[in-house]
C-alpha cells in the first residue's frame, strides 16, 4: 500500500480506502463475511475506513469499532458520518440548517458514533449531506470548534452532494473544513473543474467515492440486473438509468487495454490524480480486498489512454432515483 497526506490533517492514509456502506446498506452483506475483509484489508496496509451513522442505524460503525479492538498496534484512521435530521438526501437550499445540523442531534450522534466506533476521539467527523447555503451559519462551525476543542473529533469534513461537487466550495472557503468527501470517477470528472484547485489551493484533503459508479464499472452489470427492494442499487439502477449506463460501459470496454480489467482501469484512473488523497471503495470480501489494494503500486496510467478515458465524463443533473 502507498500512501498520501490526507490535506491539512496531515495524517498519511492508504491510497486505497475501505467503504463500509455496502456492509450494512446492500444486499448480500454478511456481518461475519465483513469483519474478514477488513480483517484482511487492514492486515495489507488499508488504514483508512470510511463509515457513516445511517449505514444499518450504526451497524457499519459497531463493525469499524471492532476492527479497531482488534487490531490495538495499528494505527486505523475511522472516519464517520452524521445523518441529516430530516433524513433528504441530498440537501437543497429549501432546507434550513436548523432542521438538518441542530446542535443537539450533533452532539447526540457524536456520542452515538464514538460508542459505537469505541473510541474517545473520531479521526474524522463528516456531515452526510451538505448545502452551500448554510456556508455563513455561524452555528455550524461554532459546533466544529467545539467538537475539536473538547477532543470529541481530530478533524471535520463534509460529504458533498451527488454530482453537485461545486457546492461545498463556500464552506471550504471559511477555513472549517479539512476534508471532502466527493463523488470522482471515469464518468463522474466535473469536481476536476472547479473543486480540486480549490482543495490544493486550502490544502484540503479530497476522498474519492465512489470509484466503480455504484458498481457500474465493474462490468458486470446486464439488461437484467435486478437488485432487492431496499436495496438503494434497485433504485440507482432501474428504468431510468440502468440502459444508459449499460451503453456507456460498454464502450468503456472497447478501450480497456488487454491484460487489464474495467474495474482496474476505473481505479487507477482516480489513483493517476494526485490531488486525491484517497479513494474508499467497498470490500465486501477477501478477493476484492487482495485485487483493489494491489492497484496501489504507483503504476499510473499511460497519457493516451488518460486522455482517452477522458472522452467518457458524464455530466448528470441531481435525479431522485438518484439519491
Amino acid at each position: 500500500m502507498r500512501y498520501r497526506r490526507l490535506g491539512r490533517t496531515n495524517l498519511s492514509v492508504g491510497e486505497i480506502g475501505h467503504g463500509l456502506w455496502g456492509m450494512s446498506g446492500w444486499s448480500g452483506s454478511d456481518d461475519q463475511r465483513s469483519a474478514q475483509a477488513l480483517q484482511i484489508s487492514a492486515d495489507l496496509g488499508c488504514n483508512f475506513f470510511d463509515t457513516a451513522w445511517a449505514y444499518g442505524q450504526g451497524n457499519s460503525d459497531r463493525l469499524l469499532g471492532q476492527l479497531l479492538l482488534r487490531n490495538p498496534h495499528k494505527r486505523l484512521y475511522a472516519a464517520s458520518k452524521i445523518p441529516p435530521m430530516n433524513r433528504k438526501w441530498p440537501a437543497s437550499s429549501a432546507d434550513r440548517y436548523e432542521d438538518v445540523f441542530p446542535e443537539e442531534h450533533v452532539l447526540q450522534h457524536v456520542q452515538l458514533i464514538r460508542a459505537a466506533l469505541e473510541v474517545d476521539t473520531i479521526d474524522l467527523l463528516q456531515f452526510h449531506v451538505w448545502d452551500d447555503s448554510w456556508a455563513e451559519n455561524k452555528e455550524w462551525r461554532r459546533i466544529v470548534d467545539r467538537l475539536k476543542s473538547e477532543n470529541l473529533i481530530g478533524h471535520f469534513g463534509l460529504s458533498l452532494n451527488r454530482w453537485q461537487p461545486s457546492n461545498g466550495i463556500k464552506a471550504i472557503r471559511t477555513g472549517c473544513v479539512d476534508t471532502v468527501q466527493v463523488i470522482y470517477n471515469i464518468f463522474d470528472q466535473s469536481p476536476e473543474d472547479e473543486l480540486f484547485r480549490i482543495c490544493e489551493e486550502m490544502n484540503i484533503g479530497i476522498i474519492a467515492r465512489v470509484p466503480l459508479d455504484e458498481g457500474s464499472l465493474g462490468g458486470k452489470l446486464t439488461p437484467n440486473t435486478r437488485f432487492p427492494e431496499g436495496d438503494w442499487r434497485s433504485r440507482y439502477f432501474g428504468p431510468e438509468n440502468l440502459p444508459a449506463t449499460l451503453k456507456r460501459v460498454g464502450a468503456l470496454q472497447a478501450i480497456v487495454p488487454d491484460g487489464m480489467t474495467l474495474p482496474e482501469v476505473a481505479l487507477r484512473f482516480i489513483l493517476s490524480n494526485r490531488l486525491v488523497s484517497t479513494t474508499i471503495i467497498g470490500m465486501r470480501n477477501r478477493d476484492h480486498v487482495h485485487s483493489n489494494v494491489a492497484l496501489s503500486d504507483g503504476a499510473g496510467l499511460k497519457p493516451d489512454l488518460l486522455q482517452a478515458l477522458r472522452q467518457h465524463r458524464w455530466d448528470r443533473d441531481v435525479a431522485s432515483w438518484a439519491s
